[in-house]
């Protein structure tokens, strides 16, 4: 850390000397343009940047499958706008792979693909994501998977279940938009105010939307235990399903719309409300469980599985709500 002393030139503005060391290693020097983004009582200073997007190389001569799949979207997450692979020779199935990676990642296209590179670009333009709409777009979807993964399980609708499990893909790329957005904004101030909101909220958002996530993969769950049931659920385990997901409905837009107020006092009014409610939905479950005793082991072990998937997604709710309550609390 370094300390200056403010000054006053010309009568009127305040002036501050900036480190030579810091000017040296970002490119400042006189007649440089720098930029100044006030947040709260803070201000963030960065030199002016032009329109140039952020390049990254990656060797991927011992990276195949999933470890490959997993190395591009770690470069996408951390916000490179031009990933480049390369390797003294790329091999079909590497090809295969990075396709099937940029396919799962929001606004990645292949630009050039040689023997020993492909570059991939991100062709959306950063300034025009929403970070709000993309979590709201993942509460729409995960919130349509759990009520269709039960609805298959009531008529044992293998169509429909799978039709679930594709859908954890859409919610899949949309959280890795919310982490590629959040970590700009670690990054750069700019990035924030281009959203319009503070970096405060957007880890707010991004904590919510890892929620959401796990909400999708318990509906996926579901759906494929849902496939390797053969003989008809009993109804009165149907109907108190259909009593728990009402009430962990109640619990994830509770969350939610506490997230979304800005009105502070009935953000916590609805936080509040959720946690009480997560209470009743542990109840509602261990009336269930009591309901499968009657049943035969395995399938009793079945079903629980299913139970529990559902009540988690309760706890994911309650998670959003402590998060509501974080974001509605006064900042120091």
């Amino acid at each position: 850390m370094e300390t200056r002393k403010v000054q006053v030139t010309g009568g009127s503005t305040y002036t501050v000397s900036i480190p030579k060391s810091w000017a040296n290693d970002n490119g400042v020097s006189a007649g440089s343009t720098v930029e100044f983004y006030p947040e709260g009582d803070s201000l963030f200073m960065t030199p002016a940047g032009g329109d140039e997007r952020t390049e990254g190389t990656l060797d991927i001569t011992n990276l195949e499958g999933n470890e490959l799949i997993r190395a591009v979207t770690t470069m996408y997450v951390s916000g490179f706008d031009i990933i480049a692979l390369e390797s003294g020779r790329i091999t079909n199935a590497q090809r295969r792979t990075i396709r099937e990676a940029t396919q799962s990642l929001v606004g990645l296209e292949v630009l050039e693909e040689t023997k020993t590179e492909i570059v991939i670009r991100d062709l959306l333009d950063s300034s025009e994501l929403s970070i709000h709409n993309a979590v709201t777009r993942m509460r729409l979807i995960a919130a349509s998977m759990l009520e269709d993964a039960l609805l298959a399980l009531r008529d044992l609708d293998r169509d429909l279940a799978a039709d679930v499990i594709q859908r954890d893909d859409d919610v899949d790329r949309l959280w890795m938009v919310v982490s590629r957005i959040f970590r700009a904004t670690l990054r750069t101030p700019k990035a924030s105010e281009e959203l319009g909101l503070p970096r405060e909220v957007c880890f707010d958002y991004h904590s919510s939307a890892r929620q959401l996530e796990r909400i999708g993969d318990h509906a996926t769950k579901i759906a494929h235990l849902t496939r390797n049931i053969e003989r008809e659920v009993p109804e009165e385990v149907l109907d108190a399903l259909d009593e728990l997901h009402a009430e962990v409905v109640t619990v994830i837009d509770g969350g939610m719309d506490a997230l979304f107020t800005d009105d502070g006092d009935e953000a916590t009014r609805l936080a509040n409300d959720v946690r009480e409610r997560v209470r009743d939905v542990d109840a509602t479950a261990r009336s269930i469980d009591e309901l499968l005793r009657e049943l035969d082991p395995a399938r009793a072990q079945h079903l629980g599985l299913i139970v529990d998937s559902v009540s988690r997604t309760a706890d994911y709710g309650g998670n959003i709500a402590e998060t509501a309550l974080q974001k509605a609390a006064p900042t120091p």
